[in-house]
């Protein structure tokens, strides 16, 4: 299992912040993969340096918008699917995130109502 289980103890206070660690991690490779993917995308399919390319790409997975205009139609196609994997990705990654700090509050509640 990924977490403890409902009639086993919270986690030291040490191990638990591993376990933030840990999952801080695979939502940080969440997040960058969804970043190059974009840098990849730009660079290639719109021929944009690799400086503008990561703009856009930030800018896109931030919700700003392309910074520069996109002028080819595999450009376009590839800004419209990338909006929407790289908003779902910080989404997962949010998900990640916080799993495990939303697991230990509600173990917290199991732990208590099964001491009293």
């Amino acid at each position: 299992m990924v977490f403890e289980q409902r009639h086993e103890p919270l986690l030291s206070r040490h191990l638990f912040l591993l376990r933030v660690v840990r999952w801080s991690a695979a939502a940080g490779v969440i997040l960058l993969g969804s970043l190059a993917m974009g840098v990849l995308g730009y660079h290639y399919l719109e021929r944009m340096p690799w400086i503008d390319a990561l703009l856009n790409a930030s800018m896109i997975a931030g919700g700003m918008g392309p910074v520069d205009p996109i002028k080819t139609t595999a450009g376009k196609l590839f800004a419209s699917f990338y909006a929407l994997c790289s908003g779902l990705a910080i989404i997962s990654a949010a998900g990640v995130l916080f799993a495990p700090i939303f697991h230990r509050f509600l173990h917290g509640f199991h732990v208590e109502t099964e001491q009293d």
